[in-house]
């Protein structure tokens, strides 16, 4: 009988995988780098513009700055964030417990997902016309705008993961004759966890687009309707400090989740880790 060990296996597995040995206090600083280094670009590259429509980043900044100290500017912010929030937040809801509902209950399914792919293929923005037209320009509008956006890749993405749901897990809950709540709150659900934040994470960005465009049309509130103000007056370093605002929200926001995310789901990367390493 021979013996093999498992540490070069593990080795070969490990150079077979692109990425894998770069220590992560490298990546972090990578993450860091690489946006200063584009601003450091962005900085030299525009700083002799007489452009009128491309100033320089220093002047944007200096803008920044100014609007920055003032309380219509925070009141802008403070709106775009809670409409992002609050809809995201219904639309993480309602994904779930109707993904939920859809994927274990198969004949509900054949009756409503042929209407839920053809409000999927809908571009989200074309919604966003509509509903001010049925209910005006009110931050009602908005909400169920981002809401509707952002419920789509929630909902799909729960189905998905309900139904490629490991089924020895669900021949074990009736092993152990767990109630119907029990199998679903504590076994199918977290098994379908990752797919699911992955689908929070689309509707994340896609209800980040349509706030915006929801708040450029029509909307006298938020960073997008200050932004498009700002280019109708020719401000146009007003225009790149709402530009560069919105950036950074935008980064920063998605960059939270997935820190959210990664706790949540610390469990199932050791497992995809530990498979990787067999």
């Amino acid at each position: 009988m021979v013996f093999t060990s498992s540490i070069p296996t593990r080795t070969r597995a490990a150079r077979r995988q692109p990425g894998l040995g770069i220590p992560r206090g490298a990546l972090i600083a990578a993450e860091i780098l690489v946006p200063l280094a584009l601003l450091a670009t962005w900085w030299f590259a525009s700083a002799g513009s007489s452009n009128a429509f491309f100033p320089p980043l220093q002047t944007i900044l200096e803008r920044l700055i100014a609007v920055a100290q003032t309380p219509k500017f925070w009141l802008d912010v403070g709106s775009s964030l809670g409409n992002l929030l609050l809809s995201f937040a219904l639309a993480s809801a309602l994904g779930v417990l109707l993904g939920a509902a859809l994927g274990l209950v198969r004949p509900l399914a054949w009756f409503v997902e042929p209407t839920v792919h053809f409000f999927r293929a809908i571009p989200p923005v074309a919604l966003v016309p509509i509903f001010v037209s049925l209910i005006g320009f009110g931050n009602e509008t908005r909400i169920i705008s981002i809401t509707l956006a952002a419920l789509f890749p929630v909902l799909i993405s729960t189905i998905d993961g309900i139904r490629g749901a490991d089924e020895t897990l669900g021949m074990v809950s009736r092993v152990y004759r767990l109630g119907w709540a029990d199998r679903v709150f504590a076994v199918t659900l977290p098994a379908a966890s990752p797919r699911i934040l992955s689908g929070m994470q689309v509707g994340l960005i896609t209800a980040f687009v349509v706030m915006i465009a929801s708040e450029m049309l029509g909307s006298s509130t938020g960073l997008g309707a200050w932004t498009l103000l700002a280019q109708q007056s020719f401000a146009i370093a007003d225009m790149w400090a709402g530009i560069l605002t919105l950036g950074v929200i935008g980064y920063a926001t998605t960059a939270l989740f997935t820190l959210l995310r990664r706790s949540v789901l610390r469990w199932y990367i050791a497992s995809q880790q530990q498979e990787k390493n067999l």
